[in-house]
C-alpha cells in the first residue's frame, strides 16, 4: 500500500454531511465544474434537482472559511447486497475551479474514508476516467491502488477513454 502524503489546505476547509438546503449550491457546482475530464454524463442543467436520485445524507460537502460550498463527494454502498456491505464506494467528487489546489479534494476523500469507517466498512472503492491524471494522483496519494481497467470503456470527446477501478483498505 502507498503512503499517504499530508497536504495542508491553503484555506481552512470544513466538511459536513449534505443537507436538503445544499441542493441549489450543489447543482451550480455540478454544472460549473463539469468537464469531459471526469464526466460521462451530459452537463447538468442549471436549476435541475440535484437530489433527484440520491438523498442529501449520501453526500459530504466541503465549505471554505466563509461557508461557501466549494466541493462535494458521494459515498455509498456500491450494491444493496449483504455480502457487499463491508464496502463503500466514492461515486462522484467535484471541486469548484477557484478552490482547486487548496486541499478540498483531499479533505473530501479523507472525510469519505472516515465516514466509511464509521459505517463499519473495511474497504473503499471508486472509478475514475483513465485520462483524469489529477484525480488519479490524488487517489493514489491517499492510498488507493488501481485494481482493474476497462480499456476504452467510454467514447468521450472523440476518443476512447479507460474506466479505472481503484480501491483501498481502511484497516
Amino acid at each position: 500500500m502507498r503512503e499517504t502524503r499530508e497536504a495542508a489546505p491553503v484555506t481552512p476547509i470544513r466538511t459536513r454531511q449534505g443537507l436538503p438546503d445544499d441542493e441549489q449550491a450543489l447543482n451550480r457546482l455540478d454544472h460549473d465544474s463539469w468537464s469531459t475530464l471526469h464526466a460521462v454524463l451530459p452537463r447538468p442543467v442549471l436549476g435541475a434537482p440535484f437530489f433527484d436520485r440520491h438523498p442529501p445524507g449520501e453526500f459530504i460537502v466541503a465549505e471554505d472559511a466563509a461557508g461557501t460550498v466549494v466541493g462535494y463527494t458521494r459515498i455509498t454502498p456500491p450494491t444493496p447486497l449483504a455480502c457487499n456491505r463491508h464496502v463503500r464506494q466514492v461515486q462522484g467528487l467535484a471541486v469548484a475551479a477557484a478552490a482547486r489546489g487548496q486541499g478540498v479534494g483531499r479533505a473530501l476523500v479523507r472525510a469519505a474514508c472516515e465516514r466509511a469507517r464509521e459505517e463499519g466498512a473495511v474497504r473503499v472503492t471508486l472509478r475514475v476516467l483513465g485520462h483524469n491524471a489529477p484525480a488519479r494522483a490524488l487517489y493514489e496519494s491517499e492510498g488507493f491502488e488501481v485494481e482493474g481497467v476497462l480499456r476504452g470503456e467510454f467514447w468521450i470527446a472523440g476518443r476512447y477513454v479507460d474506466d479505472v477501478m481503484m480501491g483501498r483498505a481502511l484497516l
